[in-house]
């Protein structure tokens, strides 16, 4: 049962479900597996805890 964990911002859910479908169906074809044996996990991260270099990624994109 392949795993695929997702570290992304904050999404709404329809944005998730197509995230979920495009990535099962993909990893699918490429494992030659049913999408059934996917398990997708989605972390959301707020720009504010992500650090690029010496700054916060919250920081860069103001």
């Amino acid at each position: 049962m392949p795993v695929i964990t997702i570290d992304a911002p904050p999404m709404n859910t329809e944005q998730k479900r197509e995230l979920v479908s495009s990535f099962a169906k993909t990893a699918s074809q490429v494992l030659n597996l049913p999408v059934q044996a996917m398990v997708i996990i989605i972390r959301e991260v707020e720009s504010e805890n992500v650090g690029v270099g010496d700054i916060l990624l919250c920081d860069r994109e103001q």
